[in-house]
């Protein structure tokens, strides 16, 4: 279970900054850009993202290795 909460949380921290790399840079990658139903919500959906991967990653920690 660990691990795979740390594979999600890295998963989400990885479309989390491309979400924020894409609204500053206009490239056109990663999910949250792709989705239409964000459209205008992009930034705060990539945040979100990185602070859901901060807290899987906190739970990780407090798991015990499997």
């Amino acid at each position: 279970m660990k691990k795979l909460l740390e594979v999600v949380g890295f998963l989400a921290t990885v479309q989390g900054v491309v979400g924020l790399v894409t609204e500053f840079t206009g490239w056109n990658r990663g999910l949250v850009h792709r989705w239409g139903f964000l459209d205008g919500y992009e930034i705060y959906a990539s945040a979100a993202l990185l602070v859901a991967a901060g807290a899987l990653f906190a739970a990780a920690g407090s798991r015990q290795a499997d």
